[in-house]
């Protein structure tokens, strides 16, 4: 949540609330002697206007107090009581004192309660926990919206129903054929991309909700990647790869062996860390992984799509069921 730039003042500490925090636990008074020790000017607090409640800074005010100080430096938020929890949530998993898992926790219920419509996800990065903690908060509370949008971590409605969303994006285009397709997205909470593809469909007289894919003309047809095999122990399957010459004697194969090697190393108990990272580096961190997955993403696509528009040859066995079936052996890759 940004708050822009704000005007820094004085006001008397007499003035001040400290209720309503997300501290389940209160105010520390050992990191209250800290600060009241510190020489340095300390950043200024952060106040809602209309309830005077100290959003963020509760122990500099008290650090304040304690060197018996009359007033304090301040900056002002004037939204809703509802945003100046949720930005206090925010900035105290940031910086200064951080929020326990506990904290976290009660204030992802209670961001559940006034603000259904949020994603998990956008809760999660509210809170600085995982979506799938938030998921099961919100299955725990039973409270949940009715709406078909849902407001994510960018701060745009989506809808869950991607059906829902093109059915409402086809009646707006129809209402309206000129439109702008950017107000036709928001409004049904779709991206930029689909609202485009409906409205081509409905000029090209089609459903705008798009079916089935129809089969590849050509026999028989590749199963789908889901289908072809079921990867239980990922290391034993790039161990099986591991003796196919025709990827430990190629250049390419070998880089590829090495990389798919170091993946299933890295990529174990990486669930037991989530609630182990520090907040600040949260961020930076999804986005990070969402890079690396849409890469491998795309790899994945660009290897079904040569997989399906390959001649079938059926002297060779297709799948990895087979290639997985080549002896396992002990031998160092090359």
């Amino acid at each position: 949540m940004f708050i822009g730039r704000r005007e820094t003042v004085q006001i008397r500490l007499d003035t001040l609330a400290l209720a309503d925090s997300p501290r389940l636990a209160g105010a520390d008074f050992v990191h209250i002697r800290a600060l009241a020790e510190v020489e340095e000017t300390l950043p200024p607090i952060l106040v809602h206007r209309p309830s005077m409640r100290v959003i963020d800074g509760a122990h500099r005010v008290g650090a304040a107090r304690l060197r018996g100080a009359q007033t304090i430096a301040a900056q002002f938020f004037d939204g809703s009581e509802t945003e100046a929890f949720i930005l206090a949530v925010q900035m105290n998993i940031t910086h200064g004192l951080p929020l326990s898992l506990a904290d976290r926790k009660a204030a992802a219920s209670r961001i559940i309660r006034d603000c259904p419509q949020w994603s998990d996800r956008a809760i999660g990065v509210a809170t600085g926990l995982s979506h799938k903690t938030i998921g099961a908060l919100r299955r725990s509370t039973g409270i949940d919206t009715q709406s078909n949008i849902r407001i994510g971590r960018d701060g745009r409605p989506h809808s869950p129903d991607r059906a829902d969303g093109r059915r409402i994006a086809s009646e707006l285009i129809a209402r309206s054929p000129g439109i702008p397709l950017r107000e036709v997205a928001k409004a049904a909470g779709v991206s930029l991309g689909t609202a485009h593809d409906v409205r081509q469909r409905l000029r090209r007289g089609d459903d705008p909700i798009p079916g089935p894919r129809p089969p590849a003309n050509r026999t028989p047809a590749p199963p789908r990647s889901a289908e072809r095999v079921q990867i239980k122990d990922a290391r034993l399957v790039i161990h099986r790869l591991k003796s196919d010459p025709s990827l430990r004697f190629t250049e390419a194969g070998r880089a590829l062996l090495r990389r798919l090697e170091l993946y299933a190393m890295a990529n174990t108990a990486l669930e037991g860390m989530i609630d182990a990272l520090p907040a600040h580096a949260i961020s930076l961190i999804v986005q990070l992984a969402y890079v690396f997955s849409e890469d491998w993403r795309r790899f994945a696509a660009h290897l079904e799509q040569r997989q399906t528009s390959a001649p079938v040859d059926d002297s060779v066995e297709q799948g990895p069921e087979k290639l997985i079936d080549y002896p396992v052996t002990s031998r160092p890759m090359e």
